[in-house]
């Protein structure tokens, strides 16, 4: 199973966005900047997001994007659905029916044993995904990172984040 690196720029997007004050917002474009990717996929990326409800947008100077519910609210799972979409990765098409010793309809009637154990990684992926909360993937990092680090963090959001005039 291949996942897309929109799926990674979008959860690391969504990292960013949990961390803003209330109020306050990113454009994509600081967005594509802070990760050092393309504007137009960021911005891609983030229309998606848009799209699935995770997170919403305001056009206009103090413009940008910020999530549409709490970090506690929010997947892996989501995010990876919202940019891939829902379909299973596996698609079985009945290989066994075919050649000189197919199988018949009548004796394909549940999966086989390939097509099923494809289906429960599959489910179990899912699942895995939906166990990882943004919240949970928020207090790693604030784990994981340096305090002046921290601190870099802090000030390059009071330089880009936008604050809607209350």
């Amino acid at each position: 199973m291949k996942i897309a690196s929109g799926v990674e720029w979008a959860a690391h997007a969504c990292a960013l966005l949990a961390m803003l004050p209330k109020g306050a917002s990113l454009s994509a474009e600081a967005l594509a900047n802070y990760h050092d990717v393309p504007p137009a996929y960021m911005a891609k990326q983030m229309q998606a997001l848009r799209r699935a409800g995770l997170i919403v947008s305001q056009r206009g100077a103090v413009g940008g994007y910020r999530l549409a519910t709490t970090p506690n609210d929010i997947n892996l799972w989501d995010i990876t659905e919202a940019i891939e979409g829902s379909a299973p990765s596996f698609k079985c098409t009945e290989i066994r029916q075919n050649g000189p010793c197919g199988a018949t309809k009548e004796n394909c009637k549940k999966p086989c044993g390939i097509a099923a154990s494809f289906y429960a990684a599959e489910q179990a992926f899912r699942s895995e995904l939906k166990k990882v909360l943004l919240s949970d993937l928020l207090m790693q990092i604030a784990r994981d990172t340096k305090p002046d680090d921290v601190e870099t963090l802090r000030q390059w959001l009071n330089e880009n984040a936008a604050l809607t005039p209350s």
